[in-house]
């Protein structure tokens, strides 16, 4: 009895869910069901005028697609387009991308250079119900190709940065050529490098030593290259009035360099035998140690002057200062905006910005220095001028000049 019990019990429980179910209000099982129901004419009709073509002015690795919108997209029968792609018209496709509803074109980024390939658009309508799609229908385009994406020599849409690099190097081209047939520019003195011959004169005078510090960076800063230039002029008049030229430096490939140079300089004015290898000497890269190591040669020796040209950083100051409180004429110069203030407070002269590398070609006069110099100056006044006229011309609305300096499209 007590067994017969227990198996109406669990029959009881197993009955009770269909008992529920039958009890349920029928509206809960209509809903349920409505949302798994495609809701009819709700297919869109496929887009119009599907073309593939290689993308203009890229590198070879992009189709641009272009379709015209569903008739039904502005009824709201669209929720998105599927790209597809396919080696072959008979597929297999697959999806690539897709776009929104309104949206006509897609670039494929993905494609390979020099790979036929074969597009196909699928309109797509459905239902989300909690980020999960309950029905979903679709017509797809006839399919286009092949397409096969190629890399171009020009890209047309950076012609005007093209015309403005050959204007700007011929106008360079042109004045280096004409400086080699002798031709004189002008170029505006430079105070700094006008008392290069006086701060070396009061050396001899005093009969004390010139220091020149070629700044922290290596020889693959253009700052570096532009103060070896320089240094070479300087060395050579040092050499002339038999005054010595101790140049420490904080990079080794600076150091064979500059080493180089100053005993080139002292070849070229007859003294050879008067150049002594430890007036070029390394003493350290750490950026510090090295400021710290110039300081303690400072105060001990008592250079009558001081060159600080090249690349320098926060040890500017502590340099320049020692400098000054030293009593050395003081002659700096360096690209970097932030130093500036620096030198101009504690030296007596200070080349800022371009006037660093504008020095290397006013002492040389080499004439490849000089032509670039000139040509760069020719392009900076046809900018100037275009900005004058692009101002006039804007500002009056008489036409956007300002259009030929973007990306052409």
């Amino acid at each position: 009895m007590k067994g017969f019990t227990t198996i109406i019990s669990l029959v009881f429980l197993m009955a009770l869910p269909l008992i529920a179910q039958e009890t349920m209000p029928d509206s809960t099982l209509v809903s349920a069901a409505a949302d798994t129901l495609v809701p009819a004419e709700s297919r869109p009709a496929p887009v119009g005028q599907l073309s593939a073509e290689d993308t203009p002015n890229d590198d070879g690795e992009s189709i641009t697609i272009n379709w015209m919108v569903s008739p039904d997209d502005a009824a709201g029968k669209v929720a998105e387009y599927k790209v597809m792609r396919a080696l072959a018209p008979e597929g297999p496709f697959e999806e690539v991308g897709d776009a929104g509803s309104g949206q006509t074109s897609y670039s494929d980024n993905r494609a390979e250079r020099g790979v036929p390939y074969y597009y196909k658009i699928a309109a797509l309508n459905y239902k989300k119900v909690d980020n999960q799609i309950t029905w979903q229908v679709s017509s797809e385009s006839a399919v286009i190709g092949p397409i096969m994406a190629t890399a171009q020599w020009i890209n047309m849409g950076r012609l005007n940065i093209l015309i403005a690099i050959l204007i700007l190097n011929g106008s360079i081209i042109y004045f280096i050529w004409a400086a080699k047939g002798g031709r004189q520019f002008y170029i505006r003195k430079i105070a700094g490098i006008e008392e290069v011959e006086n701060a070396v004169g009061r050396a001899t005078e005093m009969g004390r030593s010139i220091y020149y510090v070629p700044g922290i960076n290596d020889m693959d800063d253009v700052q570096t290259l532009a103060s070896i230039t320089i240094l070479g002029k300087v060395a050579a008049i040092a050499a002339e009035n038999d005054t010595r030229i101790d140049v420490p430096v904080s990079r080794s490939m600076v150091m064979v360099t500059a080493r180089e140079v100053v005993k080139e300089a002292y070849s070229k004015v007859g003294r050879p035998d008067s150049f002594q290898e430890d007036q070029v000497r390394y003493l350290t890269d750490d950026q510090f140690g090295y400021a710290a190591g110039i300081d303690g040669m400072v105060v001990r020796e008592k250079p009558a002057a001081i060159f600080f040209l090249g690349a320098f950083f926060a040890e500017s100051l502590i340099l320049a200062e020692t400098g000054n409180a030293s009593g050395a004429i003081q002659i700096a110069g360096t690209a970097q905006p932030s130093q500036l203030p620096f030198f101009v407070a504690a030296c007596d002269y200070t080349l800022i910005g371009e006037e660093l590398f504008a020095a290397s070609a006013y002492l040389s006069k080499e004439p490849k220095l000089l032509g670039s110099l000139k040509g760069q100056d020719m392009g900076k006044a046809v900018i100037l001028a275009s900005i004058a006229v692009g101002i006039v011309l804007e500002t009056f609305g008489i036409w956007h000049f300002s259009k030929l300096f973007s990306v052409i499209e």
